[in-house]
């Protein structure tokens, strides 16, 4: 079955259907990690937009339900150049285009995926529509041209809980009021990463407790923290700070998510409200409501970072991190003062803000993903540190 991309520009793409033949539209993105597709897919922070893998070859080691980094798709749909009918892996329990058939994301495969990623390297994100149903590509592009665009987009509370939930991956009883790990059985299994830790740091218990914001917030971020012997506690995106010190926590975490963080004013207000009360750990929506809510400004990136291969330099240590990216918007960091505030990691790529933490306070945040999923490991550290701020300001 033929499928159509249609860009805001004019530009046409045509392909080879999968996944699900329907039609969906958003902001088209490219990723350029090699692995991961499927914690690509279940990446809150994608809600809205179409993603483009820039790996060539895409599917063929299926897909398996304890890799999904939320309990379903958010990719609106799915652009590559080969996509595999068959999967061939021994934990596979789902051919990959069955997966995406199952949870309705449209596949568009078979194009120049090269054009496509140079067209928008060089002219910027733009909307698009992929469709099995219309065949007119001037009725489509008019489609692409009427879409919401990202900026001044409100995506957090979309894709946020809607109610608190705790999560302790070694609590077979754990289950989330609406049931958002449900479709990742394996979260409970033993996990020989936290034994390990737990039994080098003597912790015997969950001694401290973390609320996390939910702005869109993925599995793995979970799992570090309770692997750092926290326990947690996740919030919906609109909580007030009030009552997340009512929950008294030892620390608060505010999570990655999708869209522009400037109108998500309710959590800027609550980063405000919870500054110097509790220490703060930020990561990638999450840095961007930070920049804000300590006087900084936002704008949006020509293309976003996409992909687990971006270098980011700590400039405390001056040790190059290779990093996983997901992310529209950036922090100015000329719009930070810098009396107030430590500018702690840059992009080696295009010198943008990467980190940053208060000199006097007890908070800190990274733009880029330090749990990866899909991504190196070089930046595990930032969830150590995070229980030594929180072990410290606890006394």
């Amino acid at each position: 079955m033929q499928s159509i991309l249609a860009l805001e520009d004019g530009r046409i793409f045509r392909g080879q259907a999968y996944g699900h033949p329907s039609e969906c539209q958003g902001e088209v993105v490219f990723n350029t990690s090699l692995t991961g597709y499927q914690e690509i897919a279940t990446d809150p922070s994608y809600a809205g937009q179409i993603v483009v893998l820039t790996n060539p070859q895409i599917g063929n080691y299926g897909t398996n339900q304890a890799d999904n980094e939320s309990a379903k798709p958010y990719i609106e749909g799915l652009i590559v150049r080969e996509f595999s009918p068959i999967s061939s892996n021994w934990r596979s329990e789902q051919v990959t285009d069955e997966y995406m058939e199952r949870y309705s994301v449209p596949v568009l495969a078979e194009i120049d995926t090269r054009a496509l990623v140079r067209h928008l390297r060089n002219n910027g994100v733009m909307r698009g529509v992929i469709s099995t149903i219309v065949a007119d590509p001037e009725a489509l592009v008019a489609r692409a041209r009427a879409i919401r665009k990202m900026d001044g987009t409100d995506l957090a509370k979309v894709v946020s809980t809607k109610s608190i939930y705790t999560f302790d991956q070694d609590d077979t009883r754990n289950q989330t009021n609406d049931k958002l790990l449900a479709s990742s059985p394996s979260q409970n299994a033993p996990c020989p990463i936290h034994d390990e830790v737990s039994s080098r740091h003597g912790w015997e218990t969950k001694t401290l407790h973390v609320v996390a914001y939910d702005f869109g917030i993925k599995h793995n971020i979970l799992r570090m923290l309770t692997r750092e012997g926290c326990r947690v506690t996740v919030v919906p995106a609109e909580t007030s700070a009030k009552d997340v010190l009512d929950l008294k926590p030892d620390g608060v975490f505010l999570s990655n998510g999708p869209g522009d963080p400037e109108p998500v004013d309710y959590a800027v207000k609550a980063i405000r409200d919870m500054m110097g009360r509790v220490p703060v750990f930020g990561i990638c929506l999450g840095h961007q409501l930070c920049g804000l809510a300590l006087g900084g400004r936002t704008y949006k990136l020509k293309f976003g970072h996409h992909g687990g291969n971006h270098p980011v330099k700590n400039n405390a240590t001056g040790k190059v991190e290779i990093t996983a990216h997901n992310h529209n918007f950036a922090v100015d960091p000329d719009s930070i003062n810098a009396n107030e505030v430590e500018l702690t990691h840059v992009d080696l790529n295009d010198q943008t803000l990467e980190g940053l933490r208060h000199k006097t306070l007890p908070l800190f945040s990274v733009q880029y993903h330090p749990e990866a999923a899909p991504g190196p490991h070089d930046s595990h550290y930032l969830f150590r540190d995070f229980r030594q701020m929180m072990e410290e300001w606890k006394g």
